[in-house]
């Protein structure tokens, strides 16, 4: 990935936090941007998200999902790209991935003592 996306990625990461953090949705108190992942043509954008609590990940989901056009209308206003992307919403596989292999070390450890 080159410097540009990368810094395209970070600017629509930063933006989107504060426009999330900002709404008065209960559903999206416990929601982080992680990471975004922008196409090279800058149409669209896959926004990864974690959320604390495995229940309430969906509803997070569904929030994020409904209010779409508003952060893309937010990403619009604040930064100055050819095209505004359309949204979607992921959690990350990442932090889900890591936290089972934190579970299994955690095991292996007590199987041991």
């Amino acid at each position: 990935m080159g410097d540009r996306m990368m810094r395209v990625n970070s600017t629509l990461r930063e933006v989107l936090a504060e426009e999330i953090e900002r709404m008065s949705d209960s559903r999206l108190e416990l929601v982080s941007v992680t990471a975004v992942d922008t196409a090279p043509n800058l149409r669209s954008a896959i926004v990864y998200i974690d959320v604390l609590g495995d229940e309430a990940r969906e509803s997070a989901l569904t929030a994020l999902r409904g209010a779409a056009k508003r952060l893309q209308a937010v990403i619009g206003v604040q930064v100055r790209m050819k095209y505004t992307p359309t949204l979607e919403f992921e959690i990350d596989p990442g932090i889900s991935g890591g936290e089972r292999i934190e579970q299994v070390l955690r095991d292996l450890r007590q199987e041991e003592e």
